[in-house]
């Protein structure tokens, strides 16, 4: 057997898959989709492993309906379960099943969960090895294939697909929606949502869709996407998939954006009201380039799509909205860098780049090490040779790697190849195999930041804290001493009202720190917050801070109790993971 991903059952010496034809009925009374994957390999004759988790399968055969033999193998906790299809000359299978009622990479929500109280909702988070919980295929990165899709659900509502549409057509009480992605994509791309949904035109190549009562507010905050397109152009080459359409999903998405090709998902957190939070989307937008066209070929690799989206986000940022502003941003995200690697003190393997994750299920790993890591390590390899020769490495490696999954050993070949004087200044295997933060990383610096650290823990003046932006507010907050005096904890609340605070990044840079010092009114709004929100970025610190008092910790799973079913899988199972770490009792139960 070769296997070419920890995370997959998938035997490199096996056939691949190269296309996908499936067809689903959304069944929303039983939170189940009814299937048939027809799938397409590059060659047939011999067995092939798919990959599988919790899904009901009904029969296997070939393209003309005749039985082929399969088996299903034992379950793994991380893997999910084999199953083993013996293909015809021709490489095709069609294998018809249900989905399981616990899909981990499905979240079904009922009437009253939405916003429009008109139908219920049902969206797909596939990454990183989700999809198998919706498709029995080779769910892994290293394996892409382009699908064809149709989707059945009530008429009174709109399915969607990260794909190009074909057209919808309607019969009795239900519509088909038709969708095609001719572009190769990983499995983690795959998306799709159901629900009552509207949409508004941004521009000649955007849309937004929502619900109908929070379509003008998005409406509002992503009207600058065309320009962001544009820039990203300029910096990376062409757009190549058609649309960028983003979607504003229910507020248990567990993230803050997910880059599914045509459809961006998006968390309704990041409608702030004020534009503030649009970094998020410039984040998207730029994984169109790396990690779209450009993907790590295991989650071992993850640093090549995120380290690379937070530079590119960065440098779109430079120009959108100035250097103040990305400096900022790079300061909060070496802070966030410092507390994962201050986390992880008991697994300081994690804190490389090039991981191995064998046994370790990728979810329990995720942190923001490959995001800002990543990203330092980039910036020290562009200061190393000057931005003009990067910005000329960045487009050759787009361009050789289009429509491909690549190890960091293959990225690490074509650096050393094509930046020999920046492998040569660097000391790439301090970033790439090292723990933590190599001494001379790159340091952000600017007027604004350098005035929020000289303020250091200082109560900043009034009127000079009025005109902060919320990156200024979080920046100060996360310089504030753990535990924080309570004295200081009041003295701001009652100077700045940061309790009633509407942006939620601010709000949870609030939060912890005043939960720290046993502030009353923190308390009472964080047990609000905690069941108004489901995305990770959130629920992590929040419950962290409540689970690091003995006074609190009891809240902490009074409110996981009270509100796990509003979250998605993958973030209940990530709050699940801190309570274990953080020696509280399993507040599942």
């Amino acid at each position: 057997m070769s296997r070419v991903d920890p995370h997959s059952f998938a035997d490199g010496a096996q056939p691949r898959q190269k296309h996908l034809r499936w067809r689903a009925r959304v069944d929303f009374e039983a939170r189940r989709l009814l299937c048939t994957a027809d799938l397409h390999f590059d060659r047939g004759g011999t067995e092939v492993d798919l990959d599988t988790r919790d899904l009901d399968v009904e029969a296997v055969q070939g393209p003309s309906g005749e039985a082929l033999p399969f088996s299903l193998g034992p379950t793994d906790a991380v893997l999910g379960t084999r199953l083993r299809i013996s293909l015809p000359p021709d490489g095709r299978c069609v294998v018809r099943y249900r989905t399981g009622a616990s899909a981990t990479a499905l979240q079904w929500l009922n009437v009253e969960q939405t916003a429009s109280g008109r139908a219920p909702f049902l969206y797909s988070q596939c990454q990183p090895v989700h999809a198998r919980s919706v498709l029995p295929l080779q769910d892994t990165p290293r394996f892409r294939l382009t699908y064809e899709a149709a989707l059945t659900a009530p008429k009174e509502v709109r399915a969607l697909m990260g794909a190009r549409s074909t057209g919808r057509t309607e019969e009795g009480t239900e519509a088909t929606e038709g969708w095609a992605m001719e572009s190769p994509i990983p499995p983690y791309l795959f998306a799709f949502a159901v629900g009552a949904l509207a949409s508004q035109d941004l521009g000649p190549r955007s849309r937004v869709w929502a619900e109908p009562a929070l379509l003008e507010k998005a409406a509002w905050e992503f009207a600058g996407v065309d320009d962001m397109l544009t820039q990203a152009e300029r910096l990376l080459g062409p757009y190549v998939w058609g649309r960028f359409d983003v979607l504003v999903l229910p507020p248990s998405f567990p993230y803050g954006g997910m880059e599914n090709p045509t459809l961006t998902f998006l968390t309704p957190t990041v409608l702030a009201g004020d534009r503030s939070l649009v970094n998020v989307l410039a984040h998207e937008l730029a994984h169109s380039w790396t990690g779209n066209l450009v993907s790590n070929a295991t989650a071992e690799d993850f640093w090549l799509n995120e380290g690379f989206t937070v530079f590119v986000e960065r440098r779109l940022l430079a120009v959108l909205e100035g250097a103040e502003s990305v400096a900022l941003h790079a300061a909060m995200g070496r802070q966030t860098l410092e507390d994962a690697v201050a986390g992880f003190r008991d697994r300081p393997g994690l804190t490389r780049l090039r991981t191995h994750l064998e046994g370790v299920d990728p979810d329990d790993a995720y942190s923001q090490v490959p995001y800002e890591k990543g990203f330092l390590f980039l910036r020290a390899l562009e200061e190393s040779v000057g931005v003009t020769r990067f910005d000329g490495f960045l487009r050759r490696y787009l361009g050789r790697f289009a429509f491909q999954s690549l190890t960091t050993e293959e990225f690490l070949d074509f650096l050393r190849l094509e930046l020999p004087e920046a492998w040569a200044r660097v000391d790439v295997s301090a970033w790439v195999d090292g723990e933590g933060i190599p001494a001379d990383a790159p340091a952000p610096a600017s007027t604004r930041l350098q005035v929020l650290r000289a303020l250091g823990t200082q109560l900043p003046d009034v009127a000079q804290a009025k005109g902060w932006r919320p990156l200024e507010w979080q920046v100060y907050l996360a310089r504030l001493a753990r535990p924080t005096p309570r004295a200081t904890v009041e003295a701001l609340d009652e100077a700045f009202h940061l309790t009633q605070a509407k942006n939620p990044d601010v709000l949870v840079a609030w939060l912890v720190p005043a939960l720290s010092a046993g502030h009353a009114p923190a308390l009472a709004r964080a047990e609000a917050f905690l069941g108004e929100v489901g995305r990770m970025k959130y629920l992590k610190p929040v419950y962290g801070a409540l689970l690091a008092r003995d006074e609190t910790q009891k809240v902490a799973e009074n409110c996981f109790q009270r509100f796990r079913s509003r979250y998605h899988a993958i973030a209940a199972a990530g709050v699940e993971h801190l309570f274990r770490r953080r020696g509280g009792r399993d507040a599942a139960h």
